[in-house]
């Protein structure tokens, strides 16, 4: 399947994405992809989720956030919440303008800080017909399975200087997204490590500007959770040390329509080829069912 290039204008910038599915004109449902922390849409879970999707009969939209991957923006490698936020409105409001999208059958898929992006997301759009959040942020762990308290002090000073170069509009001083255990960046075990290991995708950089986890220490997407109208399915690891089962669960717990799936598997086992095609399956089995069964 040759996906297609598309385009579209959010916050002056141009966002890149690609459309999976079926070229007929007929108004299909729709699946808006978003990434985690740092990621791309060319990241090998990505596409086998969108494939997975259109071989279900569902077209799929992915995209970059502004400042990643093929979209425009800068600085590069900078997370900006809000800017994803309007990012994510910007690739609904083209599905909604598509042809072959029916724009009362669009779904919010999300993983790790973009499954924490879909609730809030759906809260300001009621037209959103469903939400998959998968191993969702929902506000940092008080304390880092693994991470020491010098640890911790040394990632505090990193965000500090390059919050304060980004004050005085100089280049950020990037660190590491994910390395192995004992390194400085934002995630660090060997599951992590071994996850990017494996990663042939062209334009995901393990590179992040720190400055973006003190606006991420202040966001909870779970205080949104409760407008969300529409049916949300969030899909939790009971081993993950990233976006902690417990918290992430309260994102299902607290929407009117909300469902929970777990999982006996840690943060980056949701991306190994071998797990994935179990939850995938879970998430079209749940949107297949709130679509076309009502």
């Amino acid at each position: 399947m040759v996906p297609e290039r598309v385009t579209f204008e959010s916050g002056g910038d141009t966002c890149v994405g690609y459309l999976y599915g079926d070229a007929a004109p007929t108004p299909w449902p729709c699946v808006v992809l978003c990434t985690g922390f740092g990621g791309t849409q060319d990241t090998p879970s990505i596409i086998a989720t969108a494939q997975a999707f259109a071989d279900a009969g569902y077209l799929a939209l992915t995209f970059d956030y502004r400042n990643f991957g093929e979209s425009g923006g800068e600085p590069r490698q900078l997370v900006d919440i809000s800017g994803q936020l309007d990012d994510i409105h910007g690739a609904v409001e083209f599905a909604r303008r598509n042809d072959r999208v029916d724009p009362a059958r669009i779904v919010l898929w999300g993983t790790s800080l973009g499954g924490g992006h879909v609730v809030t997301a759906a809260a300001r759009d009621r037209r959103i017909a469903a939400v998959i959040a998968q191993i969702p942020f929902n506000g940092f762990p008080k304390k880092v399975e693994g991470r020491s308290p010098a640890a911790t002090l040394r990632l505090l000073w990193a965000m500090t200087v390059d919050s304060l170069l980004g004050m005085l509009h100089l280049r950020p001083h990037y660190m590491p997204a994910v390395a192995g255990p004992g390194e400085l960046a934002v995630m660090s075990s060997q599951e992590a490590q071994h996850t990017i290991d494996g990663m042939t995708s062209p334009t995901w950089r393990n590179s992040v500007a720190p400055r973006a986890l003190f606006a991420m220490m202040r966001y909870k997407p779970g205080d949104h959770a409760p407008r969300v109208t529409a049916p949300m399915l969030v899909c939790v690891g009971e081993r993950d040390r990233e976006t902690l089962a417990d918290t992430a669960s309260e994102l299902a717990h607290r929407a009117p329509h909300g469902e929970l799936l777990t999982y006996p598997w840690a943060h980056f086992d949701f991306y190994r080829e071998d797990r994935r095609q179990r939850v995938i399956g879970d998430q079209i089995a749940f949107a297949d069912r709130v679509l076309h069964d009502g």
